[in-house]
């Protein structure tokens, strides 16, 4: 069994073995590969940064000795900080992307499915901010997290790092550009609602969801109008699509109703959205405690009039603030950071994701909270997350 588990950690070695190597070379005593798995193993057992992770490897010297290297010993807190500082995130993300990919298509095999998924992928991009990273003495608010997920499997597929929050509009579109997309439905907030982001999802292969406000205010208003002339006549002679849905948990009684109808090109800027087709509403209906609370949101869709998609697509992107944001501050308590420096952070922030990524893919059933901590108990256990595999 220990040697099963060491070649499977050692492929685990072999992803990262191509990760470029940002240090200058004079005075390099730790290999790049080392650094890295040692920080992806630390922190799933429960580090939250350099200091914790050089702590976890000097404890975990002997286990660590089977499959790397360590010309050196374990590295000091001072050369992990160094090295979060220097790493590149997007060459740091790809070969993430990479490792776990390889795990996808081995459980794909094993399963003997070769065959191209029914459902398209969901991808939600969504922002976050890390509200104790501020640093007032350099005269910087918190940090921005701009992260893209993979809402059908709990994969994180790329992040990017803004200053402030309204930078969101500029990161995603490079976030777009490192994704693949082809067939995926993506789902982005109104801040997200942008014509060149449109164009860059269109053109990646993919399909926008996108949510409209008043940041867009004449196509707002016109949407609303439009809506409320087809309520009036009950949708008589138009080409809608709807569906229904009801959850009651806790006392709580939500009824969702999503529609979906042609985009008429009457529309103000309608040719400057690329492939618009349809537009999107959804209504919420929540009951609590005798009281009732209702709130429409809309959407710009380039999908085709099909409301089963549109809903799990929407209903997903909801979703990733529970699987994804509270996940990362119940967890990981990602919130109470204190790190200050802006790649450290951002690397340490891809670290956490890559870490919940792993995590959800475990097929036990213990909460997250719980996986975490027997990875710190367990070797065994931490080396089955990073396998994704039980024995």
């Amino acid at each position: 069994m220990k040697l099963i588990e060491e070649q499977e950690v050692r492929g685990i070695v072999a992803h990262f073995a191509e990760l470029p190597d940002p240090r200058c070379p004079i005075n390099r005593k730790h290999l790049l590969v080392d650094l890295i798995v040692i920080c992806v193993c630390a922190v799933l057992a429960g580090a939250d940064g350099p200091d914790a992770i050089a702590k976890w490897a000097r404890a975990q010297d002997a286990w660590l000795r089977r499959f790397l290297r360590l010309p050196h010993s374990t590295p000091s807190h001072d050369t992990i900080n160094r090295v979060l500082e220097a790493l590149q995130p997007q060459a740091f993300q790809a070969c993430f992307a990479n490792w776990l990919q390889s795990l996808r298509n081995d459980d794909e095999n094993d399963a003997g499915n070769g065959s191209a998924p029914s459902v398209r992928p969901h991808v939600a991009i969504d922002g976050k901010c890390l509200r104790r990273s501020h640093d007032r003495r350099r005269g910087l608010g918190p940090l921005h997290l701009v992260s893209a997920w993979a809402t059908d499997y709990g994969i994180s597929l790329g992040q990017l790092a803004t200053d402030e929050k309204s930078n969101e509009i500029t990161a995603i579109p490079q976030l777009i550009e490192q994704l693949e997309l082809d067939r995926a439905i993506v789902t982005i907030d109104a801040a997200g609602c942008q014509k060149e982001i449109a164009r860059k999802i269109i053109d990646g292969g993919g399909d926008y969801i996108l949510a409209l406000k008043g940041n867009h205010e004449k196509l707002y208003q016109a949407t609303l109008e439009l809506f409320d002339q087809y309520h009036e006549c009950d949708f008589a002679g138009v080409p809608v699509s709807r569906h229904e849905e009801e959850e009651i948990s806790h006392g709580r009684r939500e009824q969702r109703i999503y529609l979906q109808v042609p985009a008429p090109d009457t529309l103000p800027g309608f040719a400057d959205w690329k492939r618009l087709k349809t537009l999107g509403m959804v209504t919420r209906i929540v009951q609590i405690n005798g009281r009732e609370m209702f709130d429409s949101r809309y959407y710009l869709c380039s999908l085709r009039r099909s409301i089963q998609p549109f809903a799990r697509a929407v209903r997903g992107h909801w979703g990733i603030k529970n699987t994804l944001h509270w996940s990362l501050d119940m967890t990981f308590r990602e919130d109470d950071s204190r790190v200050r420096g802006r790649r450290v952070a951002d690397n340490l922030g891809w670290l956490r994701r890559m870490a919940l990524s792993l995590l959800k893919q475990h097929p036990g059933k213990e909460s997250l909270v719980m996986k975490r901590r027997l990875c710190g108990w367990s070797i065994k256990f931490l080396t089955e997350v990073l396998t994704s595999s039980r024995s």
